[in-house]
């Protein structure tokens, strides 16, 4: 009876001023149009709108319009120049959307119907949807009444609770103006911004596309820093110990480690475990050899709690880890299931909690879920865990949307995928709901000559949660580690041994779509000043929405390469860094910068800002940008460029690097710092003028974006060219190769002849003598692997190479590791590291120009020359016979 009254309430405040007419309703996405429909009631469908007595019902499909480029403003793009900068029209145009423009045409001949009076805003309610709305309004140039439906939850009641309390058109004025204020910004720095650094590159003739944007460009940059620091890392060694016991009831193994450690931020690698001088290790391991430990212990219970429900980037993370995805893959499958399956809810959103009146609708998905969810869905309902919890149900930590979770539906005809992505949240969803893992936590210290050694033992007490993922999740996410053998009271352990084990420091690892994601969704965190960085909060760079399209435009723009799961930054990528560096427009490399709007337009919503203001200082952000652009040229922006200290090899004069090039000061020597999509080293450039080659080097790209290395060498006329190789017989002359002074690297496997250097190979000196009575050769790089000449000494004298660990897979483009071998036949293969888990299974060996997977369970044992493929030569340079393979260098 009280919901009852409340309905009634509810409609006789919805039907005040019903006969001054109708009203249209202007939702965001067709399935709220459905909800509102449903909760409302009374309606009637008639193609893609609905109406009743009082109300006509329909929706956009997200953006309906876009900001386009005034007539009067509008230069080809092949046409742009400094000469039409800076772009700042006094008004802008609204272009229909091609793929939506019937739905807009529907929305704007309802708008315009004569028994409308009224339009309901009931777009999600945050900037975007009032964006929508408003520009649906100014496009369909309606003055009529607006008021705005204000929605943070999809139950019947919540909906007509809103309709009972809609908020008229100027309490939502601050947000509408926020709205319109940022979609123009980025629009006038994105358009001034490529205009003008398109128009710079291009100076010196041609079009260079370069495209910069609020957003792209300073996701653009976290990259770039990372792989700055990659290259900047020198690598430090550094020694661990590792102790065995053994006590009555077996053995175990201890770490040693520095009680007095603390963390500092001078040394990110410092460790407790960690000791940098080799001597200092050797006397701990000698100190304690064959001595008693005395054992100190202590168990204490842990939980875990579940992990929270899936917002649209932990998903996109998830599935990036765990299958490969793409972060616009996982977008496009959770879409499938929110729009066709009808499975998931909406799923681009940043909130990672439901509603507080949503207990009632978890109960209902409960209970219609399928096999093999619905034992874990009965299970929660008979134990009574769904019930309030801020952790879970919380409006606070709502904005547009509620997190992702499966609506009840059951899914028919997944895909593959699609069922992997299901599987995700459906589980998610059940785990958030059951209690938290219990563990059994065991630390052990046992002390050696006083030096301590730590041993941990951590058994899973109560899955509580992991039960949903069963006893592999336990297992895949490391939750458990082997419990250790028991110790009786005032036991002492025998220390059997004490190994030094050698280590160095690596680099941060490149940032894959998961990485790259979480970098993207914490980028306000690292902004210094605390009002911006408190303004910016939780939103980061981008929107869930849009952080998946932004990766795939860096990449379709040629600044970033995927390879495998890592994204690399291309060296357009670097020279837009440092031209924008140079060139003092450093506000668009930044967070900072998104930081700064976010203050202003939240000002701009509580009406402590206005829009003039506003976009007079975005106006004149957008003049700076093309007028640092314009001043500038090539060869003169400022920037921390090196002096070569090999003189020009045509007249002796100094070589300067600058933004572009390497360049003679006195002639018109000069070298192109890119090529083939590779950036240069300085340090490469000098080995070129003193020796007139360089390389074997990685990392060239062809035009159709396949990896190739080559060397670099000068010719007659002082232009560089690639060499892909020299002859694999005698040369043209008919004559033996001379190997000079150089020393055998070991003997070949074939023959037992000499193996020496030459070209981008190692080869049998018969293999290049007349006539050729041996054939074994192996590149200096296998699929984008460096073989240094140590390893190939360490081929040929013991069969087997160190653990290489860059392999590249010419098929799945993924990186792999593996050892090099010598095969009976003398040919080189693979051999693939085994796994712990599968002792059973031999390693198998492929050839090293067949690799397949980085796995031990290799399908094949077959070989094939590692030379056949060894070279990795771009596919448009097809070989020649018995000749040296050249092309020009052009960049």
């Amino acid at each position: 009876m009280p919901r009852l009254r409340a309905r009634r309430l509810a409609w006789a405040l919805i039907d005040t001023g019903s006969a001054m007419g109708k009203k249209l309703i202007i939702a965001e996405k067709p399935s709220v149009a459905q909800d509102i429909a449903r909760a409302l009631g009374g309606f009637a469908r008639s193609g893609d709108y609905f109406e009743s007595e009082q109300f006509v019902l329909s929706s956009a499909i997200g953006h309906l319009l876009e900001l386009a480029v005034p007539d009067e403003y509008e230069v080809k793009r092949g046409k742009w120049s400094f000469a039409h900068l800076p772009v700042i029209p006094p008004h802008f145009t609204l272009a229909p959307i091609e793929k939506t423009e019937e739905r807009l045409k529907l929305l704007v001949r309802l708008a315009k119907r004569k028994d409308v009076e009224t339009l309901i805003n009931a777009c999600d309610a945050g900037r975007e949807g009032e964006l929508i709305f408003n520009y649906i309004v100014e496009h369909a140039k309606t003055p009529k009444r607006v008021e705005r439906l204000w929605l943070q939850s999809m139950t019947g009641d919540a909906i007509r609770d809103g309709f009972a309390h809609l908020r008229a058109a100027h309490e939502v004025e601050g947000l509408r103006q926020a709205a319109m204020s940022r979609a123009e910004s980025d629009w006038l720095i994105g358009i001034n911004g490529t205009r003008a650094m398109t128009a710079f590159n291009s100076k010196t003739g041609g079009f260079h596309l370069t495209t910069v944007g609020r957003v792209q460009t300073p996701t653009l940059a976290i990259v770039v820093d990372r792989e700055e620091r990659i290259k900047r890392f020198v690598p430090r060694d550094y020694w661990e110990l590792e102790a065995r016991f053994e006590v009555a009831a077996g053995t175990y193994t201890g770490r040693w480690f520095d009680e007095n450690f603390k963390k500092s931020d001078d040394d990110e690698h410092a460790r407790a475990e960690r000791l940098w001088d080799v001597a200092r290790a050797e006397a701990i391991r000698a100190r304690c050899l064959g001595k008693p430990g005395r054992i100190e212990e202590e168990a204490k219970p842990s939980t875990q709690l579940s992990p929270l429900l899936y917002d649209l980037t932990s998903l996109q993370r998830e599935a990036n880890g765990r299958f490969g995805f793409s972060a616009r893959t996982t977008l496009q499958i959770a879409q499938a299931l929110y729009e066709k399956h009808k499975v998931l809810t909406y799923p681009r959103t940043d909130a990672r909690a439901l509603p507080e009146d949503y207990l009632a609708t978890v109960h209902g998905v409960l209970g219609h879920l399928g096999a093999p969810y619905d034992t874990f869905a009965a299970h929660i309902l008979q134990q009574g865990w769904v019930k309030p919890n801020k952790r879970i149900f919380n409006n606070a930590k709502i904005s547009d949307h509620f997190a992702i979770v499966p609506t009840g539906t059951a899914p028919k005809h997944l895909s593959e995928a699609e069922q992997k992505v299901y599987d995700l949240v459906t589980r998610r969803f059940l785990a958030v709901f059951y209690p938290a893992a219990e563990y059994m936590v065991t630390t052990r210290i046992t002390r050696v000559d006083g030096e301590p050694f730590k041993s941990e033992g951590k058994v899973l007490v109560n899955a509580g949660w992991l039960a949903v993922y069963g006893k592999e999740a336990a297992v895949d996410d490391n939750q458990s580690t082997p419990s250790l053998v028991a110790v009786k009271k005032g036991e002492s352990a025998k220390t059997l041994d004490v190994a030094v084990k050698p280590n160095q420091t690596r680099p941060p690892p490149r940032y894959n779509e998961a990485t790259l994601l979480t970098a993207m969704e914490g980028a306000g965190k690292t902004i210094e000043d605390e009002e911006l960085r408190a303004a910016m909060g939780s939103r980061g760079l981008g929107t869930p929405a849009t952080r998946a399209q932004i990766i795939e435009n860096l990449i379709n723009e040629s600044y970033l390469h995927r390879e495998g799961r890592e994204l690399s930054p291309t060296a357009k990528a670097f020279q837009l860094m440092i031209a924008l560096r140079g060139l003092k427009i450093d506000e668009l490399t930044s967070p900072e910068l998104t930081g700064e709007w976010e203050y202003k337009l939240a000002q701009m919503e509580h009406g402590s800002l206005s829009r003039a203001e506003f976009m007079k200082e975005i106006g004149e952000m957008a003049r700076h940008i093309v007028l640092q652009a314009k001043t500038f040229e090539s060869d003169t922006v400022p920037g921390d460029f090196d002096e070569l200290t090999t003189p020009c090899p045509r007249c002796g004069g100094v070589v300067k690097e600058n933004y572009k090039k390497f360049q003679c000061q006195k002639c018109d020597f000069a070298l192109w710092k890119i090529v083939a999509g590779r950036q240069f080293e300085t340090t490469e450039i000098e080995t070129l003028l003193a020796t007139r080659q360089v390389g074997p080097l990685i990392g060239f790209r062809n035009k159709m974006g396949r990896p190739f290395n080559a060397l670099i060498k000068l010719n007659d006329k002082l232009e560089p060219e690639f060499d892909f190789g020299q002859p694999r017989a005698e040369d043209e002359t008919g004559e033996a190769v001379d190997f000079g002074d150089q020393a055998a690297i070991g003997p070949c496997p074939k023959c037992g002849a000499g193996v020496y250097e030459h070209g981008l190979a190692y080869v049998c000196e018969k293999s290049v003598q007349s006539p050729r009575s041996c054939d074994f050769r192996s590149g200096k790089v296998i699929l984008q692997q460096p073989v240094e000449r140590e390893q190939m000494q360490k081929l040929l004298a013991s069969g087997r190479t160190d653990l290489l660990k860059n392999f590249v897979s010419a098929r799945t483009r993924r990186k792999f590791s593996a050892f090099l071998v010598r095969q009976p036949d003398g040919k080189v293969g693979f051999e693939f590291e085994k796994k712990a888990a599968a002792p059973k299974k031999p390693a198998g060996e492929a050839a090293a120009g067949d690799a397949k997977a980085p796995a031990a369970r290799a399908k094949s044992t077959r070989a094939a020359p590692a030379a056949d493929t060894s070279a990795d030569s771009p596919p448009a340079a097809p070989a020649k016979p018995a000749a040296t393979r050249k092309r020009k260098a052009a960049p």
